[in-house]
């Protein structure tokens, strides 16, 4: 009699089950370590329910950051509470703001609290950069190049001119134009986003802002160099005015 050690064991469906249960192991591991940011989520129904869905959100874990330091997440933060309120009784309702919603951080004017530091290159230098500080950049002569250009708000105001242009430079493209104001008040920088260059005119048109909220642009606390909360702040604000700054454009289109 002859004796096989596999005659009584299907391996393809051993290697079958055993597949399965990686990839399901997997599938958890990998909602769990996606959930280091974003959550818990808050309940509108009440401060003691706790939103984090299956699985549960894993531990704490430390981070080493490229350039020093660490960081732990997920990490514990209190919530700022919005200045709005809601649209309607109900869960889920829709926020009204009730102060300035392009400073509130509502809706599309939100923002994200990140690190208050410069982002960097891989060798540790300030990745976005004025080109003053760049003598060795230039725009392409393809190119049109903004500096010296107006600033034009959404009715038609000249605000300022284009000062100078932030690049970045990893890959070398511009990030935010500098506006020099017109009032005399301090520069401020314009998401190249939300600039956009006529040429036919020669100047910069914006239709995110008004003239009045050039005014309250998020400023930088150093005039050389912007943090990823300035950047995330700034983007937000012009952001937010492409709904809020004009009461009609939270109207309808029909």
């Amino acid at each position: 009699m002859s004796f096989g050690l596999t005659s009584n064991i299907d391996l393809a469906e051993i290697l079958f089950t055993l597949f399965w249960v990686f990839f399901i192991g997997l599938i958890i591991y990998l909602r769990r370590e996606d959930k280091r940011e974003g959550y818990p989520l808050e309940s509108d129904r009440s401060g003691n329910i706790t939103v984090q869905g299956f699985p549960a959100i894993p531990g704490p874990k430390e981070f080493l950051l490229p350039h020093g330091g660490t960081q732990a997440v997920p990490r514990a933060e209190a919530a700022a509470e919005p200045n709005a309120t809601p649209a309607a009784p109900h869960p889920g309702a829709p926020l009204i703001p009730t102060g300035d919603p392009l400073v509130d951080g509502i809706g599309p004017a939100a923002y994200a609290n990140r690190a208050d530091t410069p982002d960097r290159t891989f060798y540790g230098k300030n990745r976005v950069v004025p080109m003053r500080l760049l003598p060795d950049f230039e725009v392409a002569r393809r190119d049109t190049d903004p500096r010296g250009m107006p600033v034009v708000a959404a009715d038609g105001e000249t605000v300022g001119t284009v000062s100078d242009a932030w690049i970045d430079r990893s890959e070398p493209m511009i990030y935010y134009l500098e506006v020099s104001r017109d009032d005399g008040t301090p520069n401020v920088l314009l998401p190249f986003a939300f600039a956009h260059l006529n040429k036919q005119r020669g100047r910069i048109e914006v239709d995110a802002l008004y003239p009045r909220q050039f005014a309250n642009v998020p400023r930088l606390r150093s005039p050389d160099e912007i943090t990823l909360l300035e950047e995330d702040k700034i983007c937000a604000y012009f952001a937010g005015g492409t709904l809020y700054a004009d009461d009609a454009r939270q109207e309808p289109l029909l």
